[in-house]
């Protein structure tokens, strides 16, 4: 189990890949943002993006499930208080993604003793290495129980 005092600032993570169908796209879009561009290829080509994409929101889900996969899954975790969204291109079917991230702070709490803030930045990139979304995060991880002691 990692806690806060093993993070390092700088300290990096490269997860992915995973690759979004129409049907993805489709079928997240009916459930959560159901707009034409991300539901109808056909109704999509006569807006500004040319074609079905996905939604923003469809991306963030993605890069979050490949986030907690492959560089969460084993840390003492206790969510995050939000986050800073940019959507920067449109994810197209066909789409493999990829993301990175990067610690750029770390904070230990001044209300709770039993947890600290990691700051990281990301990016995801589509297969061309095109950045597609950036996010900002704030992670509450706790703090090592031992490291608590008098």
């Amino acid at each position: 189990m990692r806690y806060w005092e093993d993070f390092e600032v700088g300290e990096t993570a490269e997860v992915g890949p995973v690759t979004v169908s129409e049907a993805d796209i489709i079928e997240f879009a009916s459930k959560y943002d159901p707009q034409p561009f991300h539901l109808d290829a056909e109704a999509a080509s006569k807006t500004m993006y040319g074609g079905l994409i996905a939604s923003g929101w469809h991306t963030s889900a993605l890069y979050m499930g490949m986030y907690v996969r492959g560089a969460l899954a084993d840390t003492a975790s206790l969510g995050a208080p939000g986050v800073e969204i940019r959507w920067t291109k449109p994810v197209r079917p066909g789409d493999s993604l990829t993301g990175s991230s990067v610690v750029t702070e770390l904070q230990p709490s001044s209300s709770d003793p039993r947890r600290g803030t990691v700051y990281v930045e990301h990016e995801v990139r589509n297969q061309d290495g095109v950045v597609v979304m950036t996010l900002r995060s704030r992670g509450m991880i706790a703090r090592r129980p031992e490291s608590l002691s008098p």
